[in-house]
């Protein structure tokens, strides 16, 4: 079991999540995948460069999306648990 009273393996088991950004989402009191699911990822990212008072990589957010994505859906599309696709749209 590891900090704030999860299992550490529970959050890994989100594509593009491993110790480092378990981690994280323990800093800011996520639960598990239950609670996960039902943050919002810019919320959490915000919070994050609060509590470091630092500048987080965006591609932070990006994961968070896919991180919260995943815990909230059933069975969830392969492509979309790619990190990636969860960048910010831009307008042309």
């Amino acid at each position: 079991m590891g900090a704030a009273g999860f299992e550490w393996s529970e959050f890994q088991r989100i594509p593009g999540v491993g110790p480092k950004l378990a981690a994280k989402l323990a800093e800011l009191g996520v639960q598990g995948l239950d609670d996960l699911a039902g943050r919002s990822p810019e919320t959490l990212y915000r919070e994050l460069g609060d509590l470091r008072q630092a500048h987080i990589d965006r591609c932070v957010l990006y994961v968070f999306r896919c991180a919260v994505y995943f815990a909230k859906t059933p069975n969830p599309d392969a492509e979309k648990l790619k990190w990636w696709a969860w960048k910010d749209k831009t307008v042309t």
